[in-house]
């Protein structure tokens, strides 16, 4: 627990001085763009998300590595500069905690609150954007999406905004139906 405390306080610093480097340089949401684009990358690549997190490769090759890709992706500088740091440093491992830190600082910068949306299934642009809509009217503010899919949930949506966390998957209903049985 505390491990992951310090993880988050690493990846909370590295996102707020990014974002100040993006104010000044007026690139906020080019940054945002650029790192919500390697994010999903990450989340795409199971060997990008080992290459990233194992301690096994080198602060070099990271760096190579890392470079070689964000070059192919056409990262703009700032977001380059920020995650080759974080390579050269040996803390490339808490680039997705930061990039997350950094995507709740655009919001918090724009009025917008940061919701997760996990779906049984990739959910299309309209539902999205109706999803979006009922959130804004319930929350007040315009909320920043994050969709993941888990195939696990048969079924329905788990939404998390802040400490708040609405599940209407059909696994949780089967799991209360099931709870509910043995009593």
């Amino acid at each position: 627990m505390a491990e992951a405390t310090n993880l988050s306080a690493i990846a909370e610093r590295y996102a707020l001085a990014v974002f100040e480097l993006a104010q000044e340089e007026k690139s906020v949401d080019a940054v945002s763009s650029d790192l919500t684009a390697l994010n999903a990358a990450l989340g795409a690549s199971a060997d990008l998300h080992r290459f990233v997190r194992a301690p096994v490769f080198g602060r070099g090759e990271q760096m190579k590595g890392m470079a070689a890709l964000l070059q192919q992706m056409g990262v703009g500088k700032l977001a380059t500069k920020f995650v080759l740091l974080l390579a050269a440093k040996g803390r490339l491992f808490v680039l997705p905690d930061a990039i997350k830190a950094f995507e709740a600082l655009v919001a918090k910068s724009h009025g917008e609150i940061a919701a997760e949306v996990t779906a049984a299934r990739p959910l299309a642009a309209a539902e999205l954007s109706d999803l979006k809509k009922a959130l804004k009217a319930k929350l007040g503010r315009e909320p920043r999406l994050e969709a993941k899919v888990d195939s696990s949930l048969l079924g329905g949506l788990i939404v998390k905004v802040g400490s708040k966390m609405i599940d209407s998957s059909l696994r949780a209903k089967l799991n209360g139906l099931r709870v509910a049985m043995k009593s």
